[in-house]
């Protein structure tokens, strides 16, 4: 591989023409920016916002919202200290309106432009709140649960080789910055950063929850969409991972939870913005191991997408114009959309249930009709959100995952199991979640918004992060 500049830091992900808009957040937001022009106060504007995001269940831009809140008072001041914190408040907040309006969650949560606006807004929130810090997977996998990551055991020798040989690769990396720009010191870096690559392809163990496997799809995904290695999230990917490494030489069998969610995010980070292509297989089916679904994309030009988005707006004001819409609580559906998402429901719902039943008996497991569960819930997952309706997408997405630990743990090999440190989700929880998504969708059904899921998402995360129920 070669290196290849980083993709422009924009929002350019493409909207979703056929997913609900939470009216009442953008139309705060957009008051909250003429107020904020206008020198007036935002916190009401704020408040409201947040409270219908979080009703959507739109958590990373909840989020984002709660940012621009803590923030206001200081773009609102009249200090010239303060000059810096309205310039950033202000950037963000047309940032945040303009990606609202794009109705995309996957854009939402994992928007490198996005992400930038909400750490600036975070530097201004720790001058006044001592250790207060932001990560990209904090936004990126929010409400989302981790199962544990584990570090395969391997010789001493072995391990001990490859940190020197991983080590030797990173400092080179490490010591480039701002310094690649001649052919020879580009050719140097591309070879260290291809042992840095092979050093975690031989890390990597048979284990779906292994570290290493994960560490490896996340260089190569990374390589792969141009980021160099003056992406500072790169370099810290790559440090990290001898950190990792160092855990392995002492007997920690699990990786850091911090370190298994940003490497996780840093994987999803494109193909949930951009979809994924045929070549990607092997990576979405990784990301579908740890909860995460893409879409499908089809290669086009920049010419070609314009075009794409100009007929969405114009369908999207169609819809508007005549009325086909559908209010579902603060959201407002495509009428034609919310049919289809029903039909898509119906049959997954069904599936799920009856897998449920069929999990409570041990001496019957089947891994493919685990998998069959989980393709299930991902088909779910993915509607909902692409509908907007954010609750209902999380936990499906969630049962998803379990599902899919369920199937690996059916198949894994005796070696594979005794490395197993916390087991698949029992039968009840899956269940219980698959009875809470019915509810939802019923309420659905019934055009209404869908009840609460935080207590069964709480509970079904504790099952995929700790085992049992």
């Amino acid at each position: 591989m070669t290196l290849r500049s980083a993709p422009p830091d924009t929002l350019d992900a493409l909207p979703n023409p056929r997913g609900g808009a939470v009216r009442p957040a953008e139309q705060a937001i957009a008051d909250a920016l003429d107020a904020f022009e206008q020198r007036r106060d935002m916190t009401a504007l704020l408040l409201g916002a947040g409270r219908a995001l979080r009703e959507a269940g739109w958590i990373a831009a909840q989020r984002f919202t709660d940012a621009l809140l803590l923030v206001s008072p200081m773009a609102a001041s009249g200090v010239a200290e303060e000059a810096s914190a309205r310039a950033t408040f202000g950037a963000a907040l047309r940032a945040f309106r303009a990606a609202l309006e794009r109705r995309n969650l996957r854009e939402l949560a994992c928007s490198a432009a996005l992400f930038a606006h909400y750490r600036a807004l975070s530097t201004h929130i720790a001058q006044h709140t001592p250790g207060y810090t932001v990560t990209f997977e904090d936004v990126a996998l929010a409400a989302r649960p981790v199962p544990p990551v584990t570090l395969r055991s391997q010789s001493a020798a072995r391990l001990a080789h490859l940190r020197a040989r991983y080590e030797q690769a990173l400092l080179l990396v490490l010591r480039s910055k701002g310094n690649i720009s001649t052919g020879a010191v580009a050719a140097a870096v591309n070879a260290a950063l291809d042992d840095l690559d092979a050093c975690l392809a031989e890390l990597a163990g048979p284990d779906p929850y292994d570290f290493w496997r994960l560490a490896s799809a996340c260089a190569r995904a990374l390589r792969s969409t141009g980021r160099t290695v003056e992406d500072i999230d790169t370099r810290r990917f790559y440090a990290r991972c001898n950190l990792a490494l160092a855990d392995e030489e002492r007997g920690i069998p699990l990786a850091p939870r911090s370190l298994a969610r940003a490497t996780l995010a840093l994987l999803w980070r494109d193909y949930a913005l951009f979809g994924a292509a045929a070549e990607d297989t092997d990576h979405v089916e990784l990301l579908r191991d740890y909860g995460l679904t893409v879409d499908w994309h089809v290669a086009g030009t920049q010419a070609s997408e314009a075009l794409w988005e100009a007929g969405a707006h114009q369908a999207e004001t169609l819809v508007a114009h005549v009325g086909m819409t559908r209010e579902l609580g603060v959201l407002t559906v495509n009428a034609n959309a919310y049919e289809d998402f029903l039909q898509t429901a119906d049959a997954a719902i069904a599936a799920l249930a009856d897998h449920a039943r069929a999990a409570d008996n041990p001496q019957k497991a089947d891994p493919s009709a685990a998998l069959q569960a989980g393709d299930a819930a991902y088909r779910l997952g993915a509607a909902a959100s692409a509908l907007g309706l954010g609750q209902v997408a999380l936990l499906a997405d969630a049962l998803g995952l379990a599902w899919r630990r369920r199937a690996h743990a059916g198949v894994s090999t005796p070696a594979v199991r005794a490395h197993v440190v916390v087991d698949a989700p029992g039968a009840r929880a899956l269940e219980a979640a698959a009875e809470t998504l019915r509810a939802m969708l019923h309420k659905v059904a019934a055009g209404v918004a869908p009840q609460s899921a935080t207590a069964a998402q709480a509970a079904l995360t504790r099952a995929i992060e700790q085992g049992g129920a």
